[in-house]
Parts: C-alpha cells; sequence; structure tokens
C-alpha cells in the first residue's frame, strides 16, 4: 500500500508538465499568429494610403489640368513660345519653358553624371580608407544642405562669375541683353551640384556590391587596376548606376527654389547666356496672383510637369527589373 502512494506521483506528474507545455507552446503559437495577422493589416493599409495617395494626386492633377487644354487649345498651349498671359490679348504658350527644363536637365545630367561616377570609383576604388571616411561623408552633407542654400550661393557667387564671362563674350555685341549672370548657364551648373549626392551614393552602394570574384578574375588575366574598373566593375554595376541618373533626372526637373534664384526667370530659347525659366519655376513664380485662365494654365504647367515625372519614375522601374533580371 505504502509502495503504491509512493509510486503514484511518478506516473502523474509528467502527463501534468506534459500537458502545461502543450498549452504554453500554443499559447506562443496563437500570440505569434496573432502579431502576424496585425502586422499583416498595419502592412495592407500603409500599402493602400500610398496608393490612393498616388492615385488622388493624378486624378487631381488631371481634373485640374485639363481645363485649360479645352479652353486655349492645346496646339497653343503646348507649342507656341508667347507668355503674356496679364496682356489685353492674353498669351500662354508654354513651349519655351518645357524646352528650357528639358534643356536645362539634359545638361546638368550631362555635366553631374560623369563627375559622379568618377566620384564614387574613387571612393570605392581608388582612396584610402581615412580618404573614402573623409570624402563620403563630405558628399553626404551635399544632400542635406537646403536648395534655397545652393540658390543663395549660386546668386551671391555663380551669377557675378557667370556675368564676367558673358561680358567677355558679347563684348563687342550690340543685340544681346545681358543677364548679369542670371542665365541658363547658372543654372546647368547648380542643378549639376545637386544631383551630385543622389549619383555618387547610389554609384557607391553598387559598386560595392559588384562580387569581388569579378574584380580578382580581371585582375588575375592581367588586366590593369583601372581596366578592371572601366570594363568589369562600372559595367557590373551599370543597373545601380542608371538607376542613380533616373533619380538624379527627377531631381533636376523637380528642383524650383534653387533655379528660380539663378535663372533670371524670363520665357526665353533655351540658350547659354539666355536668362530662362522652367516649369517649376513658373510655378513659383505666379500662382501667387493667379487668378481665371492664367491659374488653370499654370495647373497644366504642374500637369507637365507630373507627367515627366511620372514617365522617369516608370523608366527607372524598368530599368530595376532589367537589372534585376540581368542579376539572376
Amino acid at each position: 500500500m505504502i509502495e503504491h502512494t509512493l509510486e503514484q506521483p511518478k506516473t502523474t506528474t509528467p502527463r501534468t508538465k506534459g500537458a502545461q507545455n502543450t498549452r504554453s507552446i500554443r499559447g506562443v503559437n496563437y500570440t505569434k499568429e496573432g502579431f502576424e495577422l496585425i502586422a499583416r493589416i498595419i502592412f495592407l493599409i500603409c500599402a493602400i494610403v500610398a496608393i490612393v495617395a498616388v492615385l488622388s494626386i493624378t486624378l487631381y492633377m488631371i481634373l485640374r489640368g485639363t481645363p485649360a487644354l479645352a479652353e486655349v487649345g492645346i496646339k497653343e498651349l503646348l507649342f507656341e513660345t508667347l507668355w503674356q498671359p496679364t496682356a489685353a490679348t492674353p498669351s500662354y504658350g508654354i513651349a519655351f519653358i518645357i524646352l528650357n527644363s528639358i534643356v536645362g536637365t539634359f545638361f546638368a545630367i550631362l555635366l553631374g553624371v560623369p563627375i559622379g561616377i568618377l566620384t564614387a570609383v574613387f571612393i570605392t576604388e581608388v582612396a584610402n580608407k581615412k580618404v573614402a571616411a573623409v570624402v563620403q561623408p563630405a558628399v553626404e552633407l551635399l544632400a542635406a544642405i537646403p536648395s534655397v542654400i545652393y540658390g543663395l550661393l549660386g546668386l551671391m557667387i555663380l551669377n557675378p562669375l557667370m556675368y564676367k564671362l558673358e561680358k567677355a563674350v558679347f563684348a563687342d555685341s550690340q543685340t544681346h541683353q545681358f543677364t548679369g549672370g542670371s542665365n541658363l548657364l547658372s543654372a546647368v551648373v547648380v542643378l549639376a551640384i545637386m544631383i551630385l549626392p543622389t549619383v555618387i551614393n547610389i554609384s557607391v552602394s553598387s559598386i560595392r556590391a559588384v562580387p569581388a570574384h569579378l574584380k580578382s578574375a580581371s585582375l588575375a588575366l592581367g588586366a590593369t587596376h583601372i581596366q578592371t574598373i572601366f570594363k568589369v566593375m562600372i559595367p557590373a554595376a551599370k543597373s545601380g548606376i542608371m538607376t542613380s541618373v533616373v533619380l538624379g533626372i527627377g531631381r533636376a526637373l523637380g528642383e524650383a527654389m534653387a533655379i528660380n534664384m539663378v535663372a533670371g526667370g524670363s520665357v526665353n530659347l533655351p540658350l547659354p547666356f539666355n536668362s530662362v525659366r522652367f516649369l517649376t519655376t513658373q510655378l513659383v513664380s505666379e500662382m501667387s496672383y493667379a487668378e481665371g485662365t492664367h491659374r488653370k494654365v499654370l495647373f497644366t504647367v504642374g500637369l507637365v510637369l507630373f507627367i515627366f515625372i511620372m514617365v522617369i519614375n516608370l523608366i527607372l522601374a524598368r530599368v530595376e527589373r532589367k537589372g534585376a533580371v540581368e542579376n539572376e
């Protein structure tokens, strides 16, 4: 009888612990499932908010930007060059404004992208660790500088230099209208400097992501370091570099404040020493006092800029997909 009472706890205790362990595991599983469900719901809400925001902005721009196309006419609005919205007989041609944005952005990319890529190569492949540790934070600091500071520096430093160049070039001209240095060339230089952080940072990340065995194989085959950089490293990182270029284009197209301060603000043919106006500066300059048809046309200018930015984003998405396929 005593043996039976002593043996009984040995058979019941393990069962009790096993049941408790099972219940605790189930409780943990239920808790994890609950957290997973909550996380999925939060992610879904964030995705819906992002999609709704994009669709809302797109719909709003279309609704506010298209009435002027019917009222003024697509031909006069997009293909005429005379902009006189407050004249007795108003003219709303924005062809020169569109051309200024395209030409200014193109030459800013032409100037800034090679400098950015070569700087990225210097940071990743040429400079020693101490120098790279100084240069890269300095480049990142450029991205933190407000655009109005770029505009202020351009106004105080760059424009006087451009004015001296302008006077030297057109010293004997009787027809040139001097701009005081506020011209397309100044805008291009400022935009080129402003896109450098984007191009450099993304290019640095792309070059560093190139597999090390590609570089080792190139060097083992007898290629020099410079040959390896330009024949192996940069081609292998071209997807990321193209992404930086496209993002730089988007940054240049969307810049307003700095360009408004250094470009002059006149609607002219996009020539280097002409005072010019971009799509963004058009909105900044006139939206505060525009009314009626004038205001409707400014929304159309915003719609044109929005379409440009959307096209750039679609190109970026295609470049990223192509790069992902090539990496696979």
